[in-house]
């Protein structure tokens, strides 16, 4: 008896998910083209272009970023937040395509939300099974979870290469690798460079963007039916992820500062690229560096030290954590420059109590922008002023 009712309850869960999976195929017949992004930096911010390039050209696109907040962005690019009442899970990724499938678009775009080697690829092949698919970049980030090598990472991302569609990329170093996923797969492959994207269409952003990031997102469009003008057009009007570059003029009474959140880049190689674009605009400013550190990344701690000290070189630097690594010393002890703790504990007007008494600086935010950062960030934008 009890096996026959084991049998019976092993039948039905097989019924349900053969109907799931059926229900599943049929919502991706729908959406007849499906934009996969994947990569370590910049995921959010090229859905985003994407998405608005592909509206620009007529086309019907629904769009969902994970970023620093879910969004999922309509057919007119407007934002709608995502409220999870547990923890991410690459399963809301099911329910988006089927509500998507109802909506009837022309096309869907989709930044990966899946961490983890195994799930990336259960996310491209199980549940969006792209048409055109993306990789941004590859960097040192989430080591423990995709391998200490930034072979490993590659392979991990080269997951949601697709089967028999088409691979865009804006990753150099590793572009041999992921090509050689592609052909695997019998998926055209196509590695994209920013020599075409001016510095006079880039200043036409209202935030800072990186013209990779424009390349990456005009090929995906023209892939897609977009004509270039047209797409770069559109992009200019995608709204910016709420982690997004963005260079502020402040005022704190009489003091005026200018700061940068660079907040979302989160590791050293991403971070120097972004110092190195927006180091000019600190001409004639003394430099600050505020390093919001987390105590569970002292590695990575460890070398936004060694960034500050090597490269940025500022005057003064903010470091709010705890557990810091060792190399500290080689700050405090850098000719000209003076440092400033805050323990971990510290709240957003703490730091910026401490902020409003410095004038004519240019702040360099680095570190972490989820939680604590994004509050931070938002509290600035309060003394935020044109000019």
């Amino acid at each position: 008896m009890v096996l026959f009712s084991l049998t019976l309850m092993l039948l039905f869960l097989l019924l349900i998910g053969y109907r799931e999976s059926l229900l599943h195929q049929r919502a991706l017949a729908q959406l007849p083209v499906r934009i996969h992004i994947n990569g370590s930096r910049g995921k959010s911010s090229v859905t985003r272009l994407v998405a608005a390039g592909l509206r620009a050209g007529g086309l019907k696109t629904l769009a969902k970023t994970t970023g620093s907040a879910p969004r999922v962005i309509d057919e007119n690019g407007n934002d709608k937040v995502i409220h999870r009442l547990r923890s991410a899970s690459i399963g809301e990724q099911v329910k988006l395509i089927r509500a998507f499938a109802r909506q009837k678009p022309d096309v869907v775009v989709f930044e990966c939300m899946a961490v983890m080697p195994q799930y990336q690829w259960v996310a491209e092949h199980k549940m969006v099974r792209s048409t055109i698919g993306v990789i941004t970049n590859v960097r040192p980030d989430h080591i423990d979870e995709m391998g200490p090598r930034m072979e490993d990472i590659c392979n991990s991302l080269g997951n949601t290469v697709p089967y028999g569609g088409i691979m865009v990329t804006s990753e150099h170093t590793h572009a041999g690798q992921l090509s050689e996923i592609a052909r695997d797969r019998n998926t055209d492959f196509f590695e994209v460079t920013d020599e075409k994207i001016t510095d006079a269409y880039m200043n036409r952003f209202p935030y800072l963007e990186h013209a990779e990031n424009v390349a990456l997102a005009l090929k995906v469009c023209t892939l897609a039916g977009v004509e270039e003008k047209t797409a770069l057009e559109g992009m200019i009007s995608a709204k910016p992820d709420p982690g997004a570059l963005v260079l502020w003029n402040l005022q704190f009474g009489e003091n005026k500062n200018q700061f940068v959140s660079a907040f979302a880049a989160n590791d050293p190689e991403s971070t120097t690229k972004i110092w190195r674009l927006v180091a000019g605009k600190a001409e004639g400013r003394k430099v600050c560096v505020f390093l919001n550190a987390r105590p569970d990344r002292r590695s990575r701690t460890r070398q936004m030290f060694d960034l500050i000290s090597d490269e940025i070189k500022p005057e003064l630097t903010i470091i709010r954590g705890e557990n810091l690594p060792g190399n500290l010393a080689q700050l405090t002890e850098e000719p000209g420059m003076e440092v400033k703790l805050f323990p971990w504990s510290a709240t957003t007007d703490d730091v910026l109590d401490f902020l409003k008494e410095l004038d004519d600086q240019f702040i360099f935010g680095i570190g972490n922008i989820v939680g604590w950062g994004d509050e931070f960030v938002h509290k600035l934008k309060g003394y935020r002023v044109n000019g």
